[in-house]
């Protein structure tokens, strides 16, 4: 299942702001994580993976937290795979606004998707969430946004989600809603391409500074809004509160 993902992440703000970025992600089994030579688990590389930038931000292991975070959500949930789709570490800096971990059952059916949404105070936060399947495999969740992200989005807010699964592509789709008003829109669309070094180091060439590019870009379109008068809130008076990890799991409404 291991797998790089090269594509495309959009946000649009209607009639406000709209941005688009190239950026790839990796999709890695937990159980079976990968061994290359520029990419490693939990040690320094050109890229990595280290378990501390998930979950608990410990040195344990991810699958067992996710786990713990199915059953406090209340998700049956009987050993099956779960697939992390996450950027990596480049140069050992990463930022990940949103990182989802695929939970499917031995029998192969998708139990749930735990979406781990961080913001740029070092704090996270897991949506635990029951899939709502369609016919064409697409799937659909909501929930009540509890977390701070923005200091450019209120609280009382509310999260749908259009996700496919990883397979020949990946695509998660976010609509932050305002009652029937659309807030903000945010999306990442990959193509599959099979993780080696090579298909690695393509990935790589096509966009250097990736990891670096991200978070300087969160703060560079965060002063293009104020130019252009999108309302500054900050984090006083959202009705959300920041949360520390280990955090607590939301399940959909």
């Amino acid at each position: 299942m291991n797998a790089i993902y090269t594509g495309h992440v959009a946000h649009n703000r209607p009639s406000k702001h709209r941005l688009r970025y190239r950026v790839f992600m990796l999709a890695l089994d937990l159980d079976a994580m990968p061994s290359l030579k520029f990419l490693k688990h939990n040690r320094a590389g050109l890229f990595s993976i280290l378990n501390r930038d998930h979950g608990d931000r410990s040195e344990a292991s991810l699958k067992p937290q996710i786990e713990a975070k199915l059953h406090e959500a209340g998700i049956a949930w009987d050993g099956g795979r779960i697939v992390l789709l996450s950027m990596p570490r480049l140069f050992n800096y990463v930022f990940n606004p949103l990182s989802v971990y695929f939970c499917w059952r031995k029998d192969g059916t998708l139990a749930a998707l735990a979406h781990e949404v961080s913001n740029t105070f070092g704090e996270s936060h897991f949506y635990v969430l029951p899939p709502r399947i369609a016919e064409n495999g697409q799937i659909t969740q909501s929930c009540d946004k509890d977390f701070f992200v923005s200091p450019f989005l209120e609280g009382g807010l509310r999260y749908e989600f259009s996700i496919t699964p990883p397979g020949e592509k990946v695509i998660v789709a976010m609509t932050v809603k305002r009652g029937s008003e659309t807030a903000l829109t945010a999306s990442f669309a990959g193509q599959h391409r099979e993780l080696t070094d090579a298909n690695l180091l393509r990935a790589w060439a096509a966009n250097p500074l990736m990891t670096f590019k991200v978070i300087a870009g969160i703060h560079w379109e965060a002063i293009i809004m104020l130019t252009k008068g999108v309302r500054f809130l900050g984090r006083s008076g959202q009705g959300e509160r920041a949360r520390p990890v280990p955090v607590r799991t939301e399940t959909a409404a």
